[in-house]
């Protein structure tokens, strides 16, 4: 400011020097006049700079400054200066909010940000499967009179947000039903933060839990029931030695159904809780067939001797490979189709196994018996845990209800898929294809 004061009394002086060397008589009076008009130019000017620097500042553009000299010129640098510190604060902002934004939109769960009064101000795309909400219609509209659900409506309406609401989807169906857990969180002033996420397989996964524990339990409680019936017998009436020797085979068996049951949980709980089989490790065919054959061929002649049932079996494998996997798990798949073939064919039927090379280089294992076959609308649920098309006959020939589900597992595991065709009164076929990659053929 001082120098800007000097620069001005300078100018005037300046001016008066002027003309009053200009003047011949060189009087005070023409002096005083000429500081006056070089003062009043010099306001002019600066006046003029001003203006020009508030146009700058009025367009906006930070990018050059308007003036680069003077007060003004100082002045303008700074609001540049300030211009820019502030642009990058915004941008940086921006920037944030982007990111926040785009971590929400990538977000499993619904988000829906509501201003005080309910309406919707922004959403990501989970949340517009969810509620069926459109970016182009919705914004700015009343979320309870887009989701109609009573009890959603009644919970957005009752401003107690402390809980969860459980509500169904908007694809939910009697065959497919889909459930949303809701809740909403206040935050700023008087916004709501809405989030939702599909506990659709947690729900089913609890209902499959309850229903595998209430199986376990019926079926360890039938055997249990038994073999304690027979204990209290045993110590309280004096049995004769044929009824007690038929008391402790049926105890026997009963233990035997137990132990069988217990095995095969502990295969489920380590075929899930263990990572898939490599590449690394083949399992010979030929050996599998081989013992597949004396396996069945024991549990026949069992079965002939306990219920004079005589079937005919046929293993069949003109292809020399080997599969690549779990051997103790292949074997254990591949058993079970063998060992329910045949259980459930009857007197004078036939099982045939055979294992077959496909186009495409993989190999089918195939279990066809002369059963009685399985209606259609029992095949898709034969692989779930204790399903049994017929209760009684399964505890007859005795099956735990978990054969099957090991079978889909092994067979996921490898990378294979499980073949179910069957004709109610014809029989049943059961394969296994394994991949091109999982097989490796022998010279």
């Amino acid at each position: 400011m001082i120098w800007r004061a000097i620069g001005f009394i300078g100018v005037q002086l300046l001016g008066g020097l002027c003309v009053w060397l200009a003047l011949p008589d060189h009087t005070t009076i023409g002096a005083l006049s000429g500081a006056l008009v070089a003062g009043l130019a010099w306001f002019v000017v600066d006046t003029l700079r001003g203006a020009r620097l508030l146009h700058w500042v009025r367009a906006g553009d930070a990018s050059q400054p308007a003036l680069t000299s003077g007060l003004w010129g100082e002045i303008a640098e700074r609001v540049r200066r300030l211009v820019n510190i502030r642009e990058r604060m915004t941008s940086d902002s921006q920037d944030r909010l982007n990111d926040f934004l785009g971590a929400l939109q990538a977000s499993p769960n619904g988000v829906v940000l509501l201003d005080h009064q309910g309406r919707i101000e922004w959403f990501n795309h989970t949340a517009s499967q969810q509620f069926g909400l459109d970016a182009r219609r919705d914004l700015q509209q009343y979320l309870g009179n887009l989701v109609r659900d009573p009890g959603f409506v009644a919970y957005l309406a009752g401003r107690d947000y402390s809980h969860e609401l459980a509500m169904p989807g908007r694809d939910s169906t009697a065959l497919r039903p889909v459930s949303l857990s809701i809740q909403l969180h206040p935050y700023g002033e008087g916004r709501l933060l809405l989030l939702s996420r599909d506990v659709t397989a947690l729900q089913q996964a609890e209902a499959m839990r309850r229903d595998f524990v209430a199986n376990v339990s019926h079926e360890i409680r039938t055997p249990l029931t038994v073999l304690s019936g027979f204990v209290e017998t045993l110590q309280t009436l004096a049995l004769t030695e044929p009824e007690r020797e038929r008391y402790l085979g049926t105890m026997a068996l009963q233990a035997q159904r137990m132990q069988t049951l217990v095995k095969d949980l502990l295969t489920l709980s380590r075929l899930e809780g263990s990572p898939p089989p490599g590449l690394t490790d083949w399992v010979s065919m030929s050996s599998l067939m081989a013992e597949l054959e004396r396996e069945a061929r024991e549990l026949s002649a069992v079965l002939t001797a306990k219920a004079g049932r005589v079937l005919t079996l046929v293993f069949q494998s003109q292809y020399r490979c080997e599969l690549s996997g779990s051997a103790n798990e292949l074997l254990s798949a591949t058993s079970n189709l063998v060992s329910n073939a045949v259980r459930y064919t009857p007197p004078g039927g036939e099982v045939h196994v055979s294992v077959t090379l496909l186009p495409d280089g993989a190999v089918d294992f195939s279990v066809r018996d002369t059963g009685p076959g399985i209606a259609p609308e029992h095949i898709p649920r034969l692989t779930e845990r204790f399903y049994r098309v017929d209760r009684s006959r399964s505890r007859d020939t005795g099956g735990t209800g978990l054969g099957l589900a090991i079978v889909k597992h092994v067979v996921q595991r490898h990378g294979a898929e499980l073949t179910i065709a069957s004709t109610p009164g014809q029989g049943s076929r059961f394969g296994i294809i394994f991949p091109p990659e999982r097989v490796r053929q022998l010279g």
